[in-house]
């Protein structure tokens, strides 16, 4: 065996490394080595699993790094993540010991350019919108003819000459004054609060535009100011706002009292059309028209009626009136009282001729004659009648007496009654020994037991 091949001894002087003591160690010189850290990249690799927990990889274009952001932490977040998104982590460094792996361990995250941009402008909107600044209630309507329009705008942008050439074309005759402002930079917000507050403490104007041309979300950011939103709340004079493209929408167009989707749109909200205003105005013409000549014909049918009415109430009218019903009343009496008297005579002459031609003592005698004759035949009807009513009885009597049972009972026959129910028995058949038998005689009753009964065959 060669000599170099031989056993070597052990060396129990040499620190020998386990992989979980190395990782742990390891973890230990990254984390007290590095403080929390600002770190920028784009969201790659994202996993969001039910524990809550988010896992993702931070990379530029030259590397990457893995990185775990815990439940609690997360539910901190103002946005939702998504792959490709450019964020801003702060983080501490460290190992994952499991496997070995170099991460970072995020404690706060944020979107980075226009994403931080829609986040500031959706928190401002909910803190705004809370306090009730977009009430729809609470805003003002426009003008339907304004008397001046005020454009806060920069007086050299696109936007402006839109403005005007839109509102010189709809109502030529409308004055417009313009308030200049920066739309754009760092004080471009200032700018646009202090032009509010000029044109309401001027009172020149009685509607705003507030408007800029297109641009991007950092461009626009001057229209996503608090300070402005309330501003535009607490003018006094109605704002319109036109900042944009259609798509675009600033905290300044909710905060508006009305929102143009553009400058233009927002000029031909406040300005009424000429050919819509003349067409107005024809209509108002015709209408005014058709009422005034109701009301001239009312006026006339109503001078008529009172013209008459006065003369029915003049004195001269009332005296010949009362004059003439005078008269009438008079011919109406003297008529009345001549057919009174005529009926009157009529009356009284054949009540004189009776009274003239009548004396007491021949009525006295005349009355007497009627008196006796009517005496006579009183008692000549009581003769009469007393002799028919007795021939009457005498017959009545007689038939009678034809027909009363009592009569046949005097012959010998008597009527017999079964005791008790007192039937009359013509039928010796319904009767059988033992039965008790009332006879009936002409003068006097039996009480008689049935020994045999024989019945006719």
């Amino acid at each position: 065996m060669p000599q170099d091949s031989a056993p070597q001894p052990l060396d129990f002087s040499r620190d020998i490394y386990s992989v979980s003591r190395l990782n742990r160690e390891a973890r230990a010189v990254l984390e007290g080595g590095f403080p929390l850290l600002w770190v920028e990249g784009e969201l790659s690799n994202l996993a969001q699993p039910a524990s809550g927990h988010i896992y993702f990889s931070l990379k530029d274009p030259a590397a990457q790094v893995r990185c775990a952001m815990f439940r609690s932490k997360r539910l901190l977040l103002g946005f939702k993540p998504i792959n490709h998104q450019q964020v801003l982590v702060r983080a501490r460094v460290g190992l994952y010991e499991g496997r070995g792996e170099f991460q970072l361990v995020v404690e706060h995250m944020e979107p980075v350019g226009e994403g931080a941009l829609c986040l500031q402008f959706e928190r401002l909107k909910q803190k705004l919108a809370a306090e009730g600044l977009f009430d729809e209630s609470q805003k003002r309507s426009l003008p339907s003819i304004p008397r001046q329009v005020g454009l806060i705008t920069s007086p050299t942008g696109a936007a402006v000459r839109d403005l005007l050439t839109v509102l010189e074309r709809r109502f030529p005759a409308l004055p417009v004054l313009i308030y200049p402002a920066q739309v754009q930079g760092r004080n471009a917000a200032k700018e646009l609060v202090a032009a509010l507050a000029l044109a309401n403490g001027r009172a020149e104007c009685n509607v705003l535009i507030l408007a800029r041309g297109g641009g991007s979300l950092e461009d626009l950011q001057a229209f996503n100011d608090e300070a402005l939103a309330r501003a535009i709340r607490r003018s006094v004079i109605p704002v319109v706002t036109g900042i944009g493209h259609e798509i675009d929408l600033s905290i300044a167009d909710l905060a508006a009292d009305r929102r143009g989707a553009t400058p233009s749109a927002a000029a031909e909200l406040v300005s009424p059309s000429a050919q819509h205003m003349a067409e107005r105005v024809r209509a108002c013409e015709q209408r005014l028209e058709g009422i005034l000549a109701q009301e001239l014909a009312a006026r006339r049918q109503r001078f008529a009626a009172a013209e008459r009415h006065l003369h029915l109430l003049h004195p001269r009218d009332r005296l010949r009136r009362r004059q003439q019903r005078v008269g009438e009343l008079q011919r109406r009496l003297a008529t009345t009282m001549e057919r009174k008297l005529t009926g009157a005579r009529r009356r009284l002459d054949p009540l004189t001729l009776r009274v003239r031609g009548a004396s007491p003592q021949g009525e006295l005698a005349r009355r007497r004659l009627i008196v006796g004759a009517l005496g006579r035949r009183l008692d000549e009807a009581i003769d009469r009648i007393l002799d028919t009513r007795g021939e009457r009885l005498a017959r009545a009597v007689y038939g009678l007496d034809a027909r009363s049972p009592l009569a046949t009972l005097t012959r010998g026959f008597a009527i017999l009654h079964r005791v008790p129910t007192g039937q009359v028995i013509t039928d010796a058949g319904r009767l059988v020994p033992g039965d008790r038998v009332d006879a009936r005689l002409a003068r006097g009753r039996l009480l008689l037991d049935v020994v045999e009964a024989v019945g006719e065959d």
